[in-house]
């Protein structure tokens, strides 16, 4: 996974910005910059972010390549986060300050983080 740090480009796409929820419609992105705190990390690869609906709830997931040890621990210990999720550095999204519910990962080993407002 390349952790370069990544220079957003300055176009912006039509989707969905702060604060707003993203939709079921996946977007999917090659880099995501994660915020905890005062820290920021940047991940490259299949990247996708999406609204999904449970209990009535609205929640968004980020899908991410495997992460290394360290930040899948960063990511699993957050209680807050948010991200920008970019596509050959058009941003897509951005999300609002979220509250972690949940880290797991798939059967093909990506990471899934859901979080909520």
């Amino acid at each position: 996974m390349d952790m370069t740090p990544h220079t957003p480009g300055k176009q912006r796409s039509p989707h969905p910005g702060v604060g707003e929820f993203p939709g079921t419609r996946p977007m999917h992105g090659d880099t995501a910059e994660v915020t905890i705190g005062t820290t920021s990390m940047t991940l490259t690869g299949s990247i996708t972010s999406q609204g999904v609906l449970r209990d009535g709830r609205g929640f968004v997931e980020l899908t991410l390549p495997d992460a290394d040890p360290q930040q899948r621990r960063d990511l699993e210990s957050a209680q807050r986060y948010w991200y920008r999720l970019y596509g050959d550095g058009v941003l897509l999204y951005y999300s609002p300050v979220l509250t972690l519910h949940e880290v797991r990962r798939t059967k093909e080993g990506a990471l899934v983080v859901t979080g909520a407002p």
